[in-house]
């Protein structure tokens, strides 16, 4: 997972009203709880409604979660599990967790259906600055990216019963588009084991909602604006997911200038260029988060076009953002509108 995993794109809007009326009846109001952390290089913020619940307890438990998701898919951790298999030769066979498994399954259905999401790029990442090294004093060669691209590639992952296998030695996994969402994923049942169903999870600007406020009024989120001024953050449109992750990718928050060119943390698998295109701010939802959180990866990638063709064909709830010579242009997926 990658230090800059800074909040991407969606605000959560936490109006939450503090005093309530009660109806006179006697019942008693669930107790409004707020928890925050760090995790993952980023933060976690979370909202619950629920009775006799000890918050320190809950918060410990979820802690323990999200340590034990970063130490499994953290390159910045040198013994985490996915630097092990970063590490391995070609074709030696690594058990993995059931974590892992969860995270590299989904991460390949997705690559497989979009072919824009690609876990094998981690070289790719490195190369353009965007993992654990600095950003490069150069850019990167034709020739170096033309290597790179014919040694990364889901094609050459073999996953089984016995474990996880790569065909080439050189092969390396970073989960910076899936392991966020995930770990959104296990907070959320965790809260749900505990019999806690009205809540907010948020990790490093990615959700997942479910349930109501005590009033009974639906959560709102808010999508942000792309073009807002360097350090001002603005809402572009509210919505109300229901019970869903929501997650929001743009190339306007991880990028670096060099040479008089801007390049963004979105790489094309296929080219081993970071994109250019007009397409700046996806939202998906998606009742995983980390689905959600892979798809709103793999959709920028793609580009305007082919994203709403995607968005169709799989009658996925999506809104994009795209720049245009006269400003912003919008578009929802039919499968979006209900929420908006």
């Amino acid at each position: 997972m990658n230090k800059v995993n800074t909040p991407q794109g969606i605000i959560a809007l936490f109006i939450i009203t503090l005093t309530l009326l009660l109806s006179g009846c006697g019942k008693s109001v669930p107790k409004e709880t707020y928890l925050e952390g760090k995790t993952m290089g980023t933060t976690y913020h979370i909202k619950f409604y629920a009775e006799q619940v000890d918050p320190q307890a809950v918060q410990a438990e979820i802690d323990a979660v999200l340590v034990d998701i970063n130490q499994s898919m953290s390159t910045y951790i040198k013994d985490s599990e996915i630097n092990t298999f970063n590490r391995l030769g070609a074709n030696e066979v690594m058990p993995i967790s059931d974590d892992f498994r969860a995270v590299i399954s989904e991460s390949m259905r997705i690559g497989n259906s979009t072919k824009t999401l690609d876990v094998t790029m981690g070289p790719l990442i490195d190369l353009w600055g965007f993992g654990p090294d600095k950003k490069p004093t150069n850019r990167p060669t034709d020739d170096e990216l033309q290597a790179m691209t014919a040694n990364i590639g889901i094609d050459k992952l073999v996953l089984n019963d016995q474990g996880l296998v790569k065909t080439m030695a050189d092969l390396e996994l970073s989960f910076s588009a899936t392991a966020k969402g995930y770990g959104i994923d296990k907070v959320a049942e965790l809260l749900q084991s505990k019999g806690i169903t009205d809540y907010m999870v948020e990790i490093g600007g990615e959700l997942r909602i479910a349930g109501t406020k005590p009033d009974n009024q639906a959560w709102r989120i808010a999508i942000e604006q792309p073009d807002a001024s360097p350090g001002e953050r603005k809402v572009h449109r509210v919505l109300a997911p229901g019970n869903n992750g929501i997650a929001t990718s743009g190339d306007y928050r991880i990028f670096y200038t060099m040479d008089g060119e801007t390049y963004t943390h979105l790489i094309d698998p296929m080219t081993g260029m970071p994109i250019k295109h007009d397409l700046v701010s996806v939202t998906v939802l998606h009742p995983s988060a980390m689905t959600a959180d892979g798809l709103a990866t793999a959709l920028t990638v793609m580009g305007m076009e082919k994203a709403q063709r995607y968005a169709q064909q799989h009658d996925l709830p999506v809104y994009l953002i795209a720049k245009s010579p006269d400003g912003l242009v919008t578009y929802s997926s039919p499968a979006f509108k209900p929420y908006l």
